[in-house]
């Protein structure tokens, strides 16, 4: 496997995502394994996609034969198979809506927005997540249109699965852009799409796969924990799960890299990365945590990578 040129130059994320990883793609990228380069690496798993950003990334500058993108959040990979599937007819009703949206003034705007995220809810239940149907397509675009109209990008979820993130008051909102969207499009024909558990990769890895794991970040403090991307969460116990499957996936080969946030940052005495990771490479790099419902509290801070190779 060889670096090729970009065939779908400066794709993104179409979704904003809570801990989206854009601002610590450099940092990736340095520490990517040398079997990349070598050749020698030739499938890549996510098994927490969220926005994409390192897989968009990734799948840029390197060719794969095999990719796996994987997430709990039912929602989410319906609308990255929808994008795959049928992403004409996303594009054509999203912008249907984008122009409705943009037709009115403030009121009008969140008038719209509430009504959709009603809609929303109420189609939720009827959906088959397992069987690919015209209402998937209906629901992506309310996914899309509410993520980049609601407060702060968020997709939050109630423990009723209900989506409720209020109106975020954008002056242009960026709502379908369609170039985009038909890159990722191109991207994800040679990907396997899958819900649910991160340990769903399993099977798909092997000694010639490179996984990156970016799960919901164990919280800072009681205050800064955001893990409502589905009505279950992400638990204490569920990142003990997840560091217990980094050393299974370790032991088939596969090079592992793994982000979160640095305990350090509020508590110097919690070394719960690195007592778990002791064995491993883990280093320190500096982002921006935005995520916090005191602003005071957002800035520069530490956040983790750790690796099973050096």
């Amino acid at each position: 496997m060889k670096k090729h040129q970009k065939i779908v130059p400066n794709i993104r994320p179409f979704l904003k995502w809570a801990g989206g990883k854009t601002q610590l793609l450099n940092e990736f990228h340095k520490r990517l394994p040398e079997e990349i380069q070598a050749g020698k690496i030739t499938r890549y798993a996510e098994p927490f996609i969220g926005g994409g950003a390192f897989f968009l990334s990734l799948n840029q500058n390197y060719s794969f034969e095999h990719c796996m993108i994987c997430d709990v959040n039912q929602e989410l990979i319906l609308t990255y198979k929808v994008i795959k599937k049928a992403v004409q007819q996303l594009i054509e009703n999203l912008g249907i809506l984008e122009s409705e949206y943009r037709s009115k003034d403030e009121s009008g705007k969140k008038l719209l927005y509430y009504e959709v995220r009603d809609e929303f809810n109420r189609q939720l239940p009827q959906i088959n997540f397992q069987r690919f149907s015209p209402g998937w397509t209906e629901l992506a675009v309310c996914i899309i249109f509410l993520n980049r109209t609601c407060f702060n990008g968020l997709f939050r979820v109630n423990q009723k699965g209900e989506f409720n993130v209020p109106f975020g008051k954008y002056k242009n909102p960026e709502i379908c852009n369609g170039h985009n969207l038909n890159n990722v499009s191109a991207l994800l024909k040679t990907t396997r799409i899958v819900s649910g558990d991160f340990t769903r990769c399993r099977s798909f890895v092997d000694d010639s796969t490179f996984v990156y794991f970016d799960p919901p970040y164990r919280p800072l403090n009681q205050t800064s924990s955001f893990t409502s991307y589905t009505k279950t969460g992400f638990s204490e116990k569920d990142q003990v799960r997840l560091v217990q499957f980094f050393r299974e996936l370790d032991r088939k080969g596969a090079k592992v890299m793994l982000s979160n946030s640095d305990p350090h940052n509020q508590d110097p005495d919690d070394t719960f990365f690195d007592d778990h990771f002791s064995d491993y490479t883990i280093e320190r790099v500096r982002a921006t945590r935005m995520i916090n419902s005191n602003g005071a509290r957002r800035g520069k801070i530490n956040e983790l990578i750790i690796t099973n190779y050096r």
